[in-house]
């Protein structure tokens, strides 16, 4: 396999001889504005190819003014290789310094180290430049580079250049998967504008997986599917395009006054935008002043740069060189996916103060000094992408979620998630959950054990509440547990009904182990209330009449008439209309007994058998009715199941 494209970055001071070095190796000219060329320095980005043997370098020059940082941020973003360029008549200067910083943030791992105009100083001096910039990246990932002595004027040391760029081309990590095949699209716009005779077109570095002619992309934050109509890489046309190329983008769908620079083109439904990021961040050594918690500053992420608030998880402020765990708070949707570097600069002055990646790109709001959810975060800031995507599902809590989140969230490539849920669903990391439509919903096993804990202690309390209700009715659980959807709540009731943590039907549940609790009052009225009924038999007594009786109101009688019904000693007929459980148990032999001889029975007679009035003899016609032991055939009720053989002998007739 070829090795892939790379992406190449210059970074260093303004006036050091970034773009003039550029144009000596490859003889473009990446000063395309007017601006850039009446004033001599580079205000925006420019791009230019250089083939190094076996490798393609795209080479994003950026500007070094300390006016134009937000440019040179665009550029950085999808950078493989930084040339740090120092001129040796200068040495170090302030914006050498910050983009070196910026470059450690983005997490850049491999470059060199060009030294310029070395025709314009003295060999001695050149050596004095060369041991402060040793020192200046001693503990930067250009620890050990090489440094290079070139002019740009005389060509001198463009040929040691040439030969130590394809050194560290050879040595840089291609990734598991060069061509970006197996991976999600994306590509940061850093330009749009429309061609005569084309419409719209994008620029950019494609930063993950690949994409070809026809095929549909998102264009985001807007969200609108557009299609790739041409392409070009490096200014010749291309079928297809992958990480670390340059690429301009002919689309359908969009008109360029709709895009800006920060748009991000994408596979569909990979990338969403978000104003809240989980983030690990880590202070600049040497800061002004430390971050301080709710302080704002300018977020760079991507191409795009928008404004933030930094919300610490734990404590006031963060010193220089220090890292912590925060959430930003975006004023514009932000597009990113987790593990993507950013970039911090304060609001006013105009100075980077910090950096990291991201480990939440879509963030629920997260409690300052959650014990728990800290440790997640370690977890979800390793570099196992297996302990990254057994957290990122834990933090999906009981919400729905799919591979294509987990790639986004955990920064895996799908046949690397479809191995990692294979293996958690094997080793019992995650659970299925059914829920109430029979679908499935995969949960982390820490999160059912936590959500089935709360549910267990929300019925505990709502037992303590009801201490003679011998079960709680789920819409009252239910309500007490808002945040659950009622499909979830039901699937963990399942879950527990079938461990006999719980008893219960679909109406209402219990803990297995609670039984009312009646105090002794309470005991000797629940006794009263039964020896009323029994001594009623078919003309029971009114709950109110026995409430007055006690001296006590309706409310108070009507959890222990409730008891007695739930543990089946009192039977409910209808209203408030209650039979003791053994004259229920008469009733029924006496119906049965009374109608067994096939002739049905008039209200009237019923009435008579029952030695009752019409008052209850009619609710308990239609009791008998209801549960099934009776039906009424005009004017008379006969036995059902008599009413039932009728009926077939009269079909086969």
């Amino acid at each position: 396999m070829p090795p892939r494209p790379l992406i190449l970055g210059t970074a260093g001071h303004i006036d050091h001889g970034k773009t003039a070095l550029v144009r000596a190796l490859t003889g473009v000219d990446t000063d395309r504005l007017p601006e850039e060329k009446a004033r001599g320095i580079s205000i925006d980005l420019g791009f230019a190819r250089l083939d190094l043997g076996g490798h393609r370098l795209g080479i994003v020059d950026v500007p070094g003014h300390e006016r134009f940082i937000r440019n040179m941020l665009a550029g950085a973003s999808g950078i493989d290789l930084a040339l740090l360029v120092i001129a040796a008549d200068d040495s170090i200067m302030p914006q050498t310094r910050e983009h070196l910083a910026i470059l450690e943030l983005l997490g850049i791992e491999r470059g060199m180290i060009a030294l310029t105009k070395c025709d314009l100083a003295e060999a001695g001096w050149l050596d004095l430049v060369e041991e402060e910039v040793r020192e200046l990246v001693k503990d930067t990932f250009l620890a050990g580079a090489p440094i290079v002595r070139t002019s740009a004027t005389t060509g001198a040391g463009l040929d040691d250049l040439r030969a130590a760029l394809a050194d560290v081309c050879a040595h840089a990590d291609a990734g598991a998967d060069a061509d970006g095949a197996g991976e999600h699209f994306r590509l940061p716009v850093d330009r749009a504008f429309v061609l005569q005779g084309l419409g719209t077109v994008v620029t950019g570095t494609v930063t993950a997986g690949r994409a070809g002619v026809n095929d549909e992309l998102e264009l985001l934050p807007a969200g609108a599917v557009v299609r790739i109509r041409s392409l070009q890489s490096h200014g010749s046309d291309a079928q297809a395009i992958t990480r670390g190329q340059r690429a301009a983008i002919n689309l359908m769908g969009a008109h360029h006054s709709e895009i800006e620079r920060g748009f991000e083109l994408a596979t569909p439904g990979w990338l969403k935008p978000s104003r809240r990021l989980t983030v690990h961040l880590r202070a600049l050594a040497g800061i002004p002043w430390p971050i301080r918690h709710r302080s704002r500053a300018r977020l760079h992420i991507g191409a795009q740069e928008v404004m933030v608030q930094i919300r610490l998880l734990s404590g006031r402020s963060l010193d220089g060189g220090a890292v912590a765990f925060a959430q930003l708070l975006a004023e514009e949707p932000v597009v990113a996916a987790g593990r993507q570097p950013f970039v911090l600069r304060s609001e006013s002055p105009l100075v980077t103060i910090g950096g990291g990646r991201i480990l939440q790109p879509l963030a629920g709001h997260l409690r300052r000094r959650d014990a728990e959810a800290l440790s997640r975060l370690d977890e979800l800031a390793s570099n196992d992408d297996a302990a990254r995507a057994a957290a990122a599902v834990w933090f999906y809590a009981h919400e729905p979620w799919t591979r294509t989140d987990l790639c986004r969230d955990a920064r895996l490539a799908p046949a690397r998630a479809d191995a990692l849920l294979a293996k958690f669903a094997q080793d019992g990391v995650i659970e299925t959950v059914t829920l109430a439509s029979r679908a499935e919903r995969l949960l982390h096993r820490d999160v059912i054990a936590r959500l089935c804990d709360r549910v267990v202690a929300t019925l505990r309390a709502l037992h303590a509440d009801a201490p003679l209700e011998k079960a709680i009715p789920r819409p009252r659980l239910a309500a007490r547990l808002e945040y659950l959807p009622e499909e979830v709540l039901n699937g963990l009731i399942d879950r527990l009904l079938k461990r006999q943590v719980l008893v219960g039907d679909d109406r209402s549940i219990a803990q297995a182990e609670f039984r009312p609790r009646l105090s002794d009052g309470q005991s000797k009225l629940r006794q009263a209330i039964l020896d009323a009924f029994r001594a009623g038999a078919f003309s029971p007594p009114e709950p109110a009449d026995i409430a007055r009786q006690a001296g006590i109101t309706d409310r108070q009688l009507k959890p222990i008439l409730d008891l007695c019904a739930a543990e089946g000693t009192l039977v409910h007929v209808e209203g408030s209309l209650f039979l003791h459980a053994e004259c229920h148990l008469e009733l029924k032999q006496r119906m049965t007994a009374a109608l067994s001889g096939g002739a049905g029975l008039t209200m009237s007679e019923i009435r008579q058998i029952l030695d009752t009035s019409r008052k209850y003899a009619v609710p308990i016609g239609e009791h008998l009715d209801r549960i099934g032991l009776t039906v009424r055939k005009g004017d008379v009720r006969i036995l059902k199941r008599q009413a039932a053989a009728a009926d077939a002998r009269t079909g086969a007739r």
